[in-house]
């Protein structure tokens, strides 16, 4: 069994990923690579100022990773183990869904 800490900042993680406006903008950059802040928020479909906060707490997380070029900040994937955890369990619930929908 993992330690407590590793423990407390696995459920960390988690916590982060359990947002689905985070889900979504982690989702963009995992598909695209690099993004800006203005790409991000569009594609969320939410303003820039919460597309930033979000951003700052999956940085701060350690999911992504941030660049600034001049006014333009640009996040990225940290970690490639993120995308894989994503695939894993979006392949999941996609395989949920569908036995439900088979029994129904």
């Amino acid at each position: 069994m993992s330690s407590r800490p590793v423990l407390e900042e696995t459920a960390a993680r988690f916590a982060l990923l359990g947002d689905p406006t985070r889900l979504h903008l982690l989702s963009f950059v995992l598909d695209r690579g690099e993004c800006s802040v203005g790409e991000l928020a569009a594609a969320a479909g939410i303003s820039t100022a919460n597309a930033s906060q979000h951003l700052r707490k999956l940085t701060l997380g350690g999911v992504v990773a941030r660049r600034r070029v001049g006014q333009q900040v640009y996040y990225r994937v940290a970690e490639e183990s993120i995308g894989q955890l994503c695939d894993m369990v979006c392949a999941s619930v996609q395989q949920r869904a569908s036995l439900r929908a088979d029994v129904a």
